[in-house]
């Protein structure tokens, strides 16, 4: 029999980490996933998210066809009306009215076009990004510290590192094929692990020593090890006087700062910290959204770097700080220009050099002169009709910015609203004038950057379903509307990436860190065949691993690395007696931004299906909540009904929450409505970790659960949906009982004609219905007083089943015999809780043996911790 067709080579649609993937598509639309084992990024390792990847190519919510005002247009008409409308906004309020929101899935190719349109041709600066929420804070610190946006490792010193400190960052679930890069280290060589996270997340289970630190209050921690390290002899003098500046003053402000009383961490726990930062010399320090997304956030990234600049512990291997993106091409978009204060190729705005040598290249006939709008701003400004024609590209900015009904409010008034995108029906779309659609993962070519400035080529294995084009191209197109045909006639990506190479070139020679000219005169075919590499490669040379500033070299203007004072700032908001908890946002481990991807299969829904809120047990007492119950969590923006999770792994006075959930799959958990819009004043990035919230009981009249065939609309304050095998599952409450049960049911199950069993018992207020066609289950809906124990896993699974038992489904739980999987724990290999714990009893007694028998937490390990904790709860008491 002979061979299939090769696998093609591409990059996961997910993280920062980058990982390689092998893509084999199906007859089906589908497709079959693998780590790429040759992709120096994750040799061979993929986490849940993209080993779903195959599952989530369905074409069933896809925009297939340009449309305006709703109604379908062919590309031209939508094309002209866009260049029309922006020319004409242009000519009548000039440049600054105009503006496009971008995003960190754009690919390379797509965010360089873009930002030559609106900074070269419009004249404006006036494009951002959703990476503003992410990494701008890290750009900024990198700026101030090395002259800079330079990421100075390598993902192999999280190999040679003897202490890894994770600040901010869950690496566990955010960058699960990093952690397990890093236990394997601790494996191999002991390396030591701190976290410092005002949570215990899951990163915490394999670490060494866990700083539970308040809220916000980093740059005091960093400012107390920068202090400890001069008191104790640990700096390196010759670095700081031959490669830096500035050390003096950053350390009177370090020694003005009282770590133990503004962390509120014990002093024991930060002389452990101080000890062991200060006893090893192969130190890297990985920082993500914790430190990023915080009105002080730049002057933690220095606070960091500070420490690292002062014991010469960079640019050497297993040294260094390290700004680990959330996004798969926030770096690539970084080296375009894609913020509103930058320009391509890591050349700066505000250089009156720099933008000559921008416009020569471009030969276009202005370049912006200022910085434009950054997103929260930029957002103020369209609700203030100062921006009147807004162009959103890849991103659901009414999910996921702070205020977000503003947001929402902000778009529905804006003129002229054009949105790109993947996805029919999203809370951003709803707002849009034309909708044109975007070719997805999958169907596109491009470049993206990883964390460690690694290059990688996204390669397409689908065709392009329908009308959908790629982001460049319609950019480009409304680029020649505008009559600039020879500055936007590219015939394919490959084109786009040499222009962005020779760019990065140009009179350069060495005096930025940004140079991949040894790809200015790439052909389509080595575009094609282009291997993963680190930037920079420069014009003759070859790809080599690089890391920068161990001997200095920076790229200030005098090349010596900057010390920045850093002083503790307080977070922008503040409990008070009305809202006296505050209220954390972050990622969980199966899902990704607003879902539009993950969420579409049942697998990754299986481990956390519904929106939630993480309380403290004290925390919950004191205002009346219950595991499993609801809570209302409100302040002056908004409100929102989360589940509440019970946990004394929440820091008490804090809470936490997803910040996936939308519209779509929820009655009312944007998380977002309920942050404030206060941004770091350098970076402008938002203060997304902390927000002053009340908190209490939902008082519901009942709770249920459905499964129903067909998508069901509940209609119920409370309502969380999420896809099954064959069909859909619900979770429901109600402040208000209906008059009706059986017509509500027939209703929400959509089963008009449909045969319906049920089951009342009036006294405990519970019903159930089961609806059936021949011997097809249609659905079923179980509902009671308290949070309802049904089999969820199990009873979905009767959606497929070809002769359900219909009793056994209406009593809503499997007879001896049958199987319930419980919640997933491992969704790469979907295995259940009640899967874990029956092998447990059979015998199964480490994390090892788990994976041995059901393959649960053999691929990215992310769910091991949650293994281990459900073995530990299942050991025997001692006796005596």
């Amino acid at each position: 029999m002979p061979d299939g067709p090769k696998p093609i080579r591409t990059t996961c649609a997910y993280c920062g980490v980058g990982c390689g993937i092998l893509a084999s598509p199906r007859a089906d639309g589908t497709a079959v996933i693998a780590g790429d084992p040759d992709h120096p990024a994750n040799f061979g390792r993929i986490c849940s998210k993209g080993a779903a990847l195959g599952e989530t190519l369905s074409l069933d919510d896809r925009l297939l066809h340009p449309l305006i005002n709703g109604k379908r247009t062919d590309w031209d008409g939508a094309l002209d009306l866009v260049a029309e409308k922006f020319a004409a906004t242009v000519a009548e309020h000039g440049p600054d009215s105009v503006a496009f929101y971008v995003s960190g899935q754009c690919l390379t190719e797509d965010y360089y076009v873009a930002n030559k349109l609106m900074k070269g041709y419009f004249g404006s600066a006036n494009i951002d990004t959703n990476s503003r929420l992410c990494m701008a804070s890290s750009v900024a610190g990198h700026k101030r510290a090395f002259g800079s946006d330079t990421v100075p490792g390598s993902y192999a010193d999280i190999d040679q590192a003897d202490l890894v400190v994770l600040v901010g960052s869950n690496l566990a679930w955010c960058h699960p094929v990093m952690h397990q890069r890093l236990l394997a280290a601790r494996e191999a060589r002991g390396t030591r692990i701190v976290v410092i996270d005002p949570r215990e997340t899951t990163s915490c289970d394999g670490a060494d020593l866990h700083l539970a630190l308040a809220p916000g209050s980093d740059v005091a921690l960093f400012n107390g090890l920068l202090a400890h390290l001069a008191d104790t002899g640990r700096l390196n003098d010759a670095y700081i006087a031959t490669h830096t500046n500035g050390f003096a003053a950053a350390l009177q402000a370090a020694r003005a700062t009282d770590a133990a009383a503004i962390t509120g961490l014990p002093p024991a726990q930060i002389t452990a910290f101080h000890e062991l930062f200060g006893a090893r010399s192969r130190v890297v320090t990985i920082y993500s959204q914790g430190v990023n997304q915080s009105s002080a956030g730049t002057d933690k990234v220095n606070a960091i770097i500070n420490c690292h600049l002062a014991t010469g512990r960079i640019g050497q291997p297993g040294m260094g700080p390290f700004s680990v993106t959330g996004q798969p091409n926030a770096m690539g978009g970084r080296e375009v220009g894609g913020l509103a204060n930058m320009l391509a190729a890591h050349m700066d705005l505000d250089n009156a050099s720099h933008r000559r040598i921008v416009r020569d290249f471009w030969q276009s006939p202005r370049i912006a002169e200022k910085p434009g709008l950054k997103a929260v701003d930029l957002f103020r400004a369209v609700g203030a009709g100062k921006v009147k024609a807004l162009w959103i590209m890849a991103t659901n900015p009414v999910d996921s910015l702070p205020d977000a009904d503003a947001v929402r409010a902000a778009i529905a008034s804006c003129p002229f609203v054009v949105v790109s995108d993947v996805v029919r029906h999203t809370d951003t779309t709803a707002l849009a004038h034309v909708l044109l659609p975007a070719a997805a993962w999958g169907e596109k070519d491009g470049t993206v950057t990883n964390s460690e400035r690694r290059i990688s080529r996204q390669r397409a294995f689908l065709p392009m379903p329908g009308e959908a084009r790629p982001d460049w191209w319609q950019i480009a197109e409304v680029g020649k509307r505008l009559g600039y045909e020879a500055a936007f006639s590219y015939a394919n990506a490959a084109e786009i990436f040499a222009e962005h190479a020779a760019l990065s070139a140009a009179e350069n020679a060495g005096t930025r860190d940004f140079d991949i000219g040894a790809c200015a005169d790439i052909t389509t075919a080595s575009y094609d065949a282009l291997a993963p590499f680190q930037w920079p490669q420069p014009a003759g040379t070859t790809p080599a691993e690089t890391r920068f500033f161990a001997n200095g070299k920076f790229f200030t203007p005098d090349r010596r690395g900057r010390f920045i004072p850093t002083q503790y700032r307080a977070p922008a908001s503040a409990r008070s007696a009305a809202q006296p908890l505050l209220l954390n946002t972050g990622r969980i481990r199966d899902q990704w931004h607003t879902m539009t991807r993950t969420g579409k299969t049942p697998r990754l829904m299986g481990h956390i299906g519904e929106p939630f809120l993480e309380v403290h047990p004290d925390d919950a007492a004191r205002h009346g909540l219950t595991d499993a119950g609801l809570a209302r969590v409100s302040n002056d923006l908004g409100a929102v009904i989360l589940r509440v999770v019970v946990t004394p792994r929440q820091q008490p006075g804090s809470l936490f929450a997803p910040m996936h959930w939308t519209d779509q799959l929820a009655a009312n958990a944007r998380i977002d409505r309920l942050m404030h819009p206060n941004t770091d004043p350098v970076s402008g990035q938002p203060e997304l970790k902390l927000s002053p919230v009340a908190v209490a009981p939902f008082a519901a009249a009942w709770y249920g659960f459905v499964v129903s065939a067909a998508r069901p609309g509940p209609a119920s304050d409370y309502w969380a949906l999420a896809p099954a095998k064959s069909g859909w599952r619900a979770e429901l409450a109600d402040a208000r009982t209906p008059d009706d049960w059986t017509a509500y049911a027939r209703d929400l199950l959509g089963s008009e004609d449909a045969e319906l069993l049920a089951y009342h018992d009036q006294r405990r207020g519970e019903h159930r219905f089961a609806a059936f066609a021949g011997d097809r289950c249609l659905g079923a809906l179980f509902v009671g007083p308290e949070p309802v124990a049904v089999a969820r896993g199990w009873a979905a699974g009767w959606l497929e089943a070809p002769q359900p038992d219909r009793l056994r489904l209406l009593a809503g739980r499997p007879g001896a015999g049958a199987v319930d999987r419980g919640a997933i724990v491992c969704a790469c290999f979907d295995v259940g809780r009640n899967q874990i714990i029956g092998a447990r009893a059979s015998g199964c007694a480490t994390v090892t043996a788990i994976g041995a028998a059901l393959s649960a937490g053999t691929n990215c390990g992310s769910c091991r911790p949650e293994i281990a904790r459900i073995i530990d709860a299942l050991a025997l008491p001692q006796t005596g």
